[in-house]
């Protein structure tokens, strides 16, 4: 029977069985904070549950993004200590096995690179391949800097070459991305800072003006006018979020 290591990524079983309650908060509360700005009515909130689940997906779409950059930054140690052990004589299928024990001392038992490598040393005790292990990896964890290690580590295999200079090159390359990505993350969160602030905005006025002069917001709820206006309203409102987090998004994916 052939073997395949091909799986789903822990975090995503474990986010499908267990879904981020955390999460899910959150889509709630944003969802009844529309449904009372734009309707004034608990009947809308089942109506926007559909805004409430994107929302859900967002936030777990973020999540999943720090983690992959947390991972390429383990990844990035991880082979760093490849590479020396490499110069010290061992092959690369050792050099993998050994430096599980200093990601450990570096990182928590827990962390993605530990349970990476957990996989690598079982993988490699039944003779599947490092070069599929690391592709595997690669699979799994989504991680741009991993597939391009996997197939540069896999072509200088079958083709031959300085095993540890090809790993420490590789290394500072993905070193290089991380700090730019740094750098630009530093750059932009001022830009990020403002469009959450506009997002919130609206709502800082309507509670201001409903304040201020209550009744003022009547006429907007209860009717068919007014329902139809506070839609047209939401409609805007929901395409000018997603522009911007398209906009922040297509930014840093330029690192």
């Amino acid at each position: 029977m052939k073997i395949s290591l091909r799986q789903r990524d822990l975090h995503e079983k474990h986010r499908k069985k267990f879904p981020d309650p955390a999460a899910a908060v959150s889509a709630a509360v944003v969802t009844a904070a529309l449904a009372f700005f734009f309707y004034r009515s608990p009947w809308a909130f089942p109506v926007l549950s559909p805004v409430g689940f994107f929302c859900y997906r967002k936030i777990l779409k973020d999540k999943e993004q720090r983690r992959r950059e947390e991972m390429a930054v383990q990844f990035r140690e991880c082979i760093l200590s490849v590479s020396t052990l490499l110069q010290a004589g061992y092959s690369a299928e050792n050099a993998f096995m050994e430096c599980e024990k200093d990601m450990r001392l570096m990182y928590d038992e827990n962390a993605s690179i530990c349970r990476e490598l957990k996989i690598i040393r079982r993988g490699l005790s039944i003779n599947i391949t490092l070069e599929e292990l690391l592709q595997d990896m690669a699979l799994r964890s989504g991680c741009e800097d991993i597939s391009r290690f996997a197939q540069i580590f896999s072509l200088a295999k079958r083709n031959g070459g300085n095993m540890a200079a090809i790993i420490r090159s590789s290394a500072a390359l993905i070193g290089k991305r991380i700090e730019l990505r740094r750098e630009l993350c530093t750059l932009l969160s001022g830009k990020k800072m403002e469009l959450n602030v506009m997002k919130v905005m609206p709502f800082a006025i309507l509670v201001y003006i409903g304040m201020s002069n209550p009744g003022y917001f009547d006429t907007l709820y209860g009717n068919f006018t007014g329902i139809a206006i506070m839609t047209g309203c939401l409609a805007v409102y929901m395409a000018a979020c997603a522009l911007g987090d398209r906009v922040m998004a297509g930014m840093l994916a330029e690192a």
